[in-house]
């Protein structure tokens, strides 16, 4: 096996956004930067100029984002959320203020007894982040 990466495909009303979405994402962590970016053509089944592939790092790690303007049944859930350990308690508060503006909170940054301070989140963009603060 080569490497496992998550990839993030905006579907729906989040369509044509995977460009936005990765250049915000890359900007709040340290050590993340945009690879590749690949557009849809002319005559190609997805509006020109939109995302048929970007290849991003956040915080050293690989990942992949697609637009797709296709009717899907589906969309981003909470179930599959993006886990991130922070190191201080001003970068998780900072990240997780970034992340939740116009987003929902689905558990507000406190601490929950597994966690001295701990949040989740669905981002603006629908995509779902769990921050915790490592001990």
């Amino acid at each position: 096996m080569k490497s496992i990466k998550a990839s993030l495909m905006f579907v729906g009303k989040q369509a044509g956004k995977a460009e936005e979405a990765i250049k915000f994402y890359t900007s709040l962590f340290p050590g993340s930067e945009i690879i590749d970016i690949q557009r849809y053509e002319a005559g190609e089944h997805e509006p020109e100029g939109s995302a048929k592939m970007i290849k991003f790092m956040i915080n050293g790690t690989e990942f992949m984002a697609l637009d797709s303007h296709l009717d899907h049944q589906f969309t981003f859930t909470p179930s599959m959320s993006l886990h991130v350990e922070c190191e201080s308690m001003s970068e998780i508060k900072k990240v997780f203020r970034s992340l939740a503006e116009n987003g929902s909170e689905l558990m507000p940054l406190d601490n929950y007894g597994f966690s001295q301070m701990f949040g989740w989140l669905n981002d603006r963009y629908g995509v779902s982040w769990q921050l915790n603060l490592s001990n």
